[in-house]
């Protein structure tokens, strides 16, 4: 299938309007690493505890964020998770312990800064209370005067209505009410003198150490230096030194800016977007070396051409090729940005920002560079560049001469 049939498109002469775009996008987001939001580096390297946080409305960022202030919380990240419709939050904190014990004050920690200062005559929150706190406030009121088992009993019951809660309803529940579908009424009287329902459920409390964090950090700028250090080789070896080094340049601006735009939009990135700016760095690379193993072929069948008319045929004749790959593989990752739920966020905005710079700087970033180099050799009286074909040609020719 082909999209554009002997097309004749100046890239090389716009190559200005896109460098020019380049760098205001690169300086924009150094600027912003600098300066504004810094990298916005996620808890899995920083460290810290995510507390996911169950509404039975839909939450109001700006009176959860006052709350945390209030509590003296302080760097805390407020973010929405999961569908709208769910009512989740994820809260962010700083803290450093690994511990059994730091799960439970992280946990701790919000519920004190969400619940109600004084609630109701001392009652706990039935929304945030635990099967053994349950089971003991049912042994002492004894509802159902259960008599000898009532151990096995109220334990079993207090169970269910906490299944209920975490498992139904997820997380938090509107009304006492709502239990009559798992208990009896004297139960929920019972449960109504000693417990109130605040509007929240802390659903699950995460922990990574500032330990695994550094060593998360170290891995991921290694692996992506390797990767580019192990692409250069190989493109030194499959090609010229030059050409390695143009797709590198190519493909370090696409980091720069894909990890930019998170800076700017201020987005966490997280072991999924390392996987994402990874896989990035496959793609772009590919894309470029398609366009040069097609300048590659050109040099051998337009010998007289000069070095811009041959990267602009060959930009040209993998252009259909450069559309239908890019574009269909943007329209994938966009349906992820916009369906793929708040797990997927980081990722596919990652995927969706280098696809569109990966495209266009095996174009314009990539390939002037190449006519850049022999512009430079030719201004500083050296030969035209040894290029693979060109390397071949001479030889053949030598061989004609001495015949």
């Amino acid at each position: 299938m082909e999209f554009f049939r002997n097309t004749n498109i100046d890239f090389l002469g716009k190559k200005w309007i896109f460098l020019a775009l380049s760098l205001i996008f690169s300086v924009t987001g150094v600027l912003s690493m600098l300066f504004w939001h810094g990298i916005p580096l996620g808890v899995d390297f920083r460290g810290g505890t995510l507390v996911y946080v169950k509404f039975t409305h839909a939450p109001n960022d700006n009176d959860i964020r006052h709350k945390m202030d209030a509590a003296n919380l302080k760097d805390v990240k407020i973010q929405r998770y999961g569908p709208a419709a769910s009512n989740e939050m994820l809260i962010s904190l700083e803290q450093k312990e690994t511990s059994e014990a730091a799960l439970d004050q992280g946990k701790n920690t919000i519920i004190k800064a969400l619940e109600p200062a004084n609630p109701e005559g001392g009652k706990q929150d039935l929304n945030n209370a635990s099967v053994l706190n349950l089971t003991d406030t049912l042994l002492a009121k004894d509802p159902l005067k259960a008599g000898s088992d009532a151990q096995a009993r109220y334990s079993a019951l207090a169970r269910a209505i906490v299944d209920y809660r975490d498992k139904t309803k997820g997380g938090a529940i509107a009304s006492l009410g709502e239990l009559s579908a798992v208990t009896q009424p004297p139960v929920i009287s019972a449960l109504q003198e000693n417990y109130f329902l605040s509007d929240f459920g802390v659903r699950n409390v995460e922990i990574v150490g500032p330990q695994v964090g550094q060593q998360l950090r170290k891995q991921a700028a290694l692996a992506v230096l390797y990767s580019l250090a192990g692409m250069l080789v190989y493109l030194w070896f499959r090609f010229e030194l030059i050409y390695g080094v143009a797709a590198v340049v190519a493909v370090f601006h696409d980091t720069l800016i894909t990890i930019g735009m998170f800076s700017i939009f201020n987005k966490e990135i997280s072991l999924t977007v390392i996987a994402a700016i990874l896989t990035l760095v496959g793609y772009s690379m590919n894309d470029t070396i398609v366009v040069f193993d097609r300048i590659r072929e050109n040099i051998k069948l337009m010998r007289r051409e000069s070095l811009t008319d041959i990267v602009n045929k060959s930009i040209n004749q993998t252009l259909s090729r450069t559309v239908l790959t890019s574009g269909l593989t943007f329209l994938t990752v966009l349906a992820l940005f916009l369906f793929g739920g708040e797990v997927l966020h980081g990722f596919s905005f990652a995927l969706v920002v280098g696809i569109i710079i990966g495209t266009y700087s095996s174009i314009f970033i990539a390939a002037p560079m190449l006519v850049a180099y022999q512009d430079w050799r030719e201004r500083s009286g050296k030969a035209r560049t040894s290029l693979p074909a060109e390397t071949a040609r001479s030889s053949k020719d030598k061989v004609r001469v001495k015949a």
